[in-house]
């Protein structure tokens, strides 16, 4: 059977992964330096014979002494909580570790898929966002160490494909919710579960009309496999099409713990985009993808999640 190497796979996706690819009987190379990841999302995976753990930061050489057949580059911190705190470390991730996993790539004849994301496009002109589109990113603001981390690693993906011939995949990633997020994530689904199971009043930024489109962690890993067995070297966006409100989706996280917080809204934060939704017709026409999980239906199973992490 295959061998993958998961960077960054002590994630919340990474961790996910893994366990995909152990299911579909593969042997997996976690690599991970537990900077935002957790060794809590990948215990229960420790005592298959097929899963190696290798405590790693990307950014230095990567050596893998077995035969690889397939590369997916997770490594990077992704919440703005945490690349705001970790702005160098997200620059390198996105060059040197992509460049370091590409170079893997090239000398064991793997396929490389790259973990591209949604804020490639920035706070985007175009709406829904397609793959064709450049993006709206500002480079010197402060989400900019993670934008531009990722349309780099991007770029580097696609000149190992066209210079060295290394077979290359490129998932852009909508916003992803599920079990393994953590409480203290940072982003908007998270913060808001929290809250409302705690009690304690529920942040919204901004009047909260910014739009999200939220997919849940099963269609994701999904979509990724799929790219993964493909033949597509372009860009492909992975999401939910749905959108919602931000302050909607409070109310909704409200509703579904019967929490009695009241919403709160603080000041925008710098460039955040105003709206995000994804166009999914090249998932649709080339993976035959289609999210599956109804939003309501996700956020219960990521609310018992939570309520097991709080001890409720």
């Amino acid at each position: 059977m295959p061998t993958v190497v998961i960077t960054g796979g002590a994630g919340f996706l990474g961790s996910h992964l893994c366990e995909r690819f152990l299911n579909e009987g593969m042997t997996v190379y976690c690599l991970d330096n537990l900077c935002t990841g957790s060794i809590e999302n990948i215990e229960h995976l420790g005592t298959n014979e097929k899963f190696h753990f290798i405590k790693q930061n990307v950014s230095d050489h990567i050596l893998i002494k077995s035969d690889v057949d397939y590369i997916l580059h997770f490594a990077s911190p992704a919440s703005p909580i945490d690349y705001l705190q970790l702005p160098i470390q997200t620059l390198k991730v996105g060059s040197l570790g992509t460049l370091n996993a590409l170079g893997l790539a090239k000398a064991k004849g793997a396929r490389l898929l790259l973990a591209s994301t949604s804020e490639v496009y920035g706070d985007p002109l175009e709406h829904p966002q397609k793959e064709s589109y450049w993006g709206n990113v500002n480079p010197i603001g402060p989400r900019g160490v993670y934008d531009e981390a990722k349309r780099f690693a991007e770029a580097m993906t696609m000149a190992y494909h066209r210079h060295h011939g290394v077979q290359t995949r490129i998932v852009r990633i909508f916003n992803t919710y599920g079990p393994r997020m953590r409480l203290e994530d940072g982003r908007a689904l998270p913060n808001f579960m929290r809250q409302a199971l705690k009690g304690e009043p529920i942040t919204v930024y901004g009047d909260g009309s910014q739009t999200r489109s939220f997919q849940y962690v099963s269609d994701l890993v999904e979509g990724i496999y799929r790219l993964l067995m493909s033949d597509e070297p372009e860009p492909v966006n992975i999401g939910n099409p749905e959108e919602i409100s931000l302050l909607d989706i409070a109310k909704e996280v409200i509703e579904l713990t019967g929490s009695k917080s009241k919403i709160i809204y603080e000041s925008l934060p710098v460039d955040d985009p105003k709206v995000r939704q994804p166009d999914i017709t090249r998932a649709r026409t080339i993976l035959g993808y289609e999210p599956k999980v109804h939003r309501k239906e996700g956020l219960k199973l990521t609310l018992e999640y939570f309520r097991q992490k709080l001890g409720l």
